[in-house]
């Protein structure tokens, strides 16, 4: 995945030269040195819970102007938060938390921020430096727990450091492949005087990101990309984190080549565009899928070749030839050979790209993708996407999904959370802009929704955001609805409610023999109560409203639309809908897990049939 290196929506910290001003000097303390730190690098909310040793910090943060601070409920609240406000922002996210459990509370979301190439720092407190290594109170070594799962983390023991260690925490955040920075600060240095000059100096031997494209590499992607028959644009996050997406939509115009967005990509280009066949994957589009597996060429962009896309890798693709564009050359050739690399930022590559596509084309070498089109067409027509309404009556929840996307207000930002909801939210809502779609894709991380779109809230506070959740993720995170009502941070949460963990119950009906082992949320252990079966534990209306928020329940497809069109006329406060659904109800398409995508299935015992004639 890339990011455009130069950060063109945050200010980046630039080392001082000597014709450059500076800030006059200030006698502060460290505390007050890295609020000031946070103002000058702009970054204008941080998301936090105080505790013994980070709280110095807090005392000069009470008087920042430029600083709002969220006071969460749970410092995997804040991370997320922090992750949210980023994806849907552009900007690094930022969150705070103490010491010991307040740190290692954030380990999670910095894992998934790490998954994903999210830029976030992190910034914990620490015991006194004297006493690091002692198993002092509250102490937990942050830096070493974190280090597999940051782009690069610092413990801060003299105050002097600490402007420099916060503008090169943000730039390394922010430039090459984005991900989350973890700084630890003791709380003496904290406490010590020093002095506050900005811009530091930056020491950064060895980080120099490779944003631009090596020129042969670019050629031969073109001249591949000419003469291919079947190729396929395979589109991931990256593209995104490089703000490359108007120009991700003149080079496929331009070749007339299909398009695939991953789940991290959707939005990169629009759903709704014509060469745009839909999302790969394990739960991908019949066509998505297909394409990939028939594809004589596939151009990766900012795409990782995750095991969810490729199915049993062995057998992926196996008539294509790759070029794969990424600004991290680990990423290449990781888990499929590139015939093609190229290591830059994406939006240079495709910018390079769309010039040596037309330096092709005028010197008459054109791909003719015509009997391409007339398969991807007919398994396009021949294997949408679709549904099933429940037979008893009740709420389909793919259709709930749609019809929230369909009656969203323009520019409305969706989070999800993990599961059969993620899928269907993917599916059934269409993304045509960047930064519309927010969810966990490579950690999977349930209780992501209500915290990533406070966050997203928070940043965009102009635009409408809702979380879609599951039972299960909610009950992991719904406490930062608290956050939501007392910060004005009104998001509204829809709630698929089928009243189990879906789709692990899913995995249980089509390989475990319907033996539905612990994924029953409404009843207790081997259901010793039948009575509570019909009563609704935790009342999802009731905890909303105990946490200041607006809630309804809908049960009855009549009611559908009008119980979401009441959602978004309410402002004012966190809007929470208890959609209870089929509990049934399965995602599909579907690769099972360790299987080829040749193995996909259209739908329960549905296998699609491409004819003879693709494989020549």
């Amino acid at each position: 995945m890339t990011e455009q290196a130069s950060g063109a929506h945050h200010p980046q910290p630039r080392p001082r030269s000597s014709g450059q001003q500076s800030t006059p000097v200030e006698h502060v303390t460290g505390a007050q040195s890295l609020i000031r730190s946070l103002e000058e690098v702009g970054a204008d909310t941080v998301f936090g819970i105080p505790g013994g040793a980070i709280l110095p910090a807090y005392d000069p943060l009470m008087d920042s102007t430029r600083v709002r601070h969220v006071l969460v409920r749970h410092e995997q609240g804040a991370g997320h938060a922090a992750t949210g406000y980023a994806q849907a922002t552009g900007r690094v996210g930022v969150c705070m938390a103490t010491s010991g459990p307040g740190a290692t509370n954030l380990v999670t979301p910095i894992a998934d921020a790490h998954m994903d190439s999210v830029p976030m720092v992190a910034i914990t407190g620490q015991v006194a430096s004297s006493s690091i290594g002692t198993d002092a109170f509250q102490e937990a070594d942050i830096v070493g727990i974190t280090m597999p799962i940051t782009k690069h983390n610092f413990l801060v023991t003299k105050a002097e450091d600490i402007p420099r260690v916060i503008a090169e925490a943000f730039h390394i955040a922010s430039t090459g492949r984005p991900g989350p920075v973890l700084v630890d600060i003791a709380k003496d240095a904290l406490q010590a005087k020093t002095t506050f000059t900005w811009p530091p100096v930056m020491d950064l031997p060895g980080y120099r990101p490779v944003t631009k494209p090596h020129a042969k590499q670019i050629r031969e992607a073109a001249k591949l990309i000419t003469a291919a028959r079947r190729p396929v644009l395979y589109v991931g996050g990256g593209v995104l984190k490089a703000k490359a997406t108007a120009e991700l939509k003149v080079l496929a115009e331009l070749t007339g080549a299909p398009v695939t967005t991953t789940l991290m990509g959707l939005g990169a280009f629009p759903d709704s565009h014509p060469l745009h066949v839909g999302m790969p994957g394990m739960h991908g589009a019949v066509t998505a899928v297909t394409a990939l597996q028939k594809a004589d060429l596939i151009v990766a962009l900012g795409a990782r070749f995750d095991d969810r896309v490729t199915g049993k890798l062995d057998s992926f693709a196996p008539y294509a030839k790759i070029v794969h564009a990424d600004i991290d050359p680990a990423e290449i050739g990781k888990n499929r050979a590139a015939d093609v690399p190229i290591v830059g930022d994406a939006r240079e590559v495709v910018a390079d790209l769309i010039q040596a596509v037309q330096k092709e084309h005028s010197e008459g070498h054109k791909g003719d993708y015509s009997a391409w089109w007339k398969d991807l067409s007919r398994w396009r027509d021949t294997y949408p996407l679709g549904y099933d309404q429940p037979e008893d009556g009740s709420l389909s929840p793919q259709a709930v999904i749609e019809r929230i996307g369909q009656l969203a207000p323009e520019g409305t930002i969706f989070a999800a959370g993990v599961g059969q909801h993620q899928m269907w939210a993917a599916h059934f809502i269409q993304y045509d802009k960047p930064a519309t779609w927010l969810n966990s894709g490579g950690a999977g991380t349930m209780g992501y929704a209500v915290p990533a779109a406070m966050g997203a809230k928070a940043g965009q506070p102009e635009r409408t955001v809702w979380a879609i959740d599951g039972d299960g993720c909610f009950q992991m995170t719904n406490q930062e609805l608290t956050t939501c009502a007392l910060n004005n941070i009104p998001i509204k949460v829809a709630v698929i409610n089928n009243g189990a963990l879906g789709m692990v119950r899913q995995w249980q009906t089509l390989f475990y023999n319907q033996r539905y082992s612990n994924t029953v949320l409404h009843s207790g252990p081997e259901d010793v109560n039948p009575e509570a079966r019909g009563t609704r534990v935790p009342d999802f209306v009731k905890l909303s409203e105990a946490m200041g928020c607006y809630a309804i329940r809908c049960e009855r497809p009549e009611d559908l639309d009008k119980v979401i069109e009441e959602a978004n006329s309410i402002n004012d406060r966190p809007v929470v809908v208890d959609f209870i659904v089929h509990e049934d109800a399965m995602v599909w398409p579907m690769v099972a897990a360790g299987t080829s995508n040749d193995e996909i299935m259209a739908a329960r015992d549905v296998r699609p049939d491409f004819g003879d004639n693709e494989d020549d």
